[in-house]
């Protein structure tokens, strides 16, 4: 939802990599700034409209985003997709940075315009796993952040640093940074930014895809 210029963006880069688009915008010129080989579908209404979502083919959609210029269409047509819809993965973007708590325990990922990329959305879109943020100089050592299976939820963060071989190195909880402490468990919605060996980014990937074995 939206056709500005993350819009366009985001739909140009989804389709090359070899995703179905569609994007709904209530104004028919936004579509101009979309690639000019862009296959994927125009709708022109409000992406909050059940009609607008439907002829989108909201009904098999993997995941959305809102990301038209207005916070509250951004908000409504999100949770349109996930309660009516039951899209599994959404993002909105918005303007305001006080907003993303609430939204955060609607369990809506927001991202505000002032630390904006299409690569933050497509990080909440898609199932990218295990995604670095930062390698030291040798690179041997890198920062992670980490798409855990809902069988975490609850977990305490030294059973995950056990069983990982990593280091929480902080949390993303409800739009705000979050320096771990002892006891400290796993919430719905955490983002886990994991220092770990470059070496066993793909086994910790593989770990934290599945639920963990359950104690004794």
């Amino acid at each position: 939802m939206g056709c500005g210029r993350v819009g366009a963006s985001l739909a140009g880069q989804l389709e090359d990599n070899g995703h179905s688009v569609a994007v709904v915008d209530q104004n028919p010129d936004a579509f101009r700034r979309l690639p000019g080989d862009f296959a994927g579908r125009r709708v022109t209404g409000l992406g909050f409209d059940r009609d607008a979502l439907a002829q989108a083919g909201i009904e098999d959609a993997y995941a959305f985003a809102a990301v038209s210029n207005g916070d509250n269409s951004n908000i409504i047509a999100a949770r349109v997709a996930r309660e009516t819809f039951g899209v599994r993965r959404v993002v909105a973007r918005i303007y305001d940075p006080r907003r993303a708590e609430v939204y955060q325990r609607l369990g809506i990922p927001t991202v505000a315009t002032v630390r904006w990329t299409a690569d933050q959305v497509l990080r909440r879109m898609l199932p990218m796993g295990a995604v670095s943020e930062y390698q030291d100089a040798s690179s041997r050592v890198s920062i992670i952040t980490c798409e855990l299976h809902p069988g975490w939820v609850g977990q305490d963060l030294s059973r995950l640093e056990r069983i990982t071989g990593g280091r929480v190195a902080y949390l993303t909880r409800l739009g705000q940074g979050v320096v771990p402490q002892r006891g400290m468990v796993v919430q719905e919605n955490d983002m886990v930014h994991l220092t770990v060996a470059t070496d066993r980014i793909g086994a910790v990937q593989r770990t934290l895809a599945q639920a963990p074995a359950k104690e004794d």
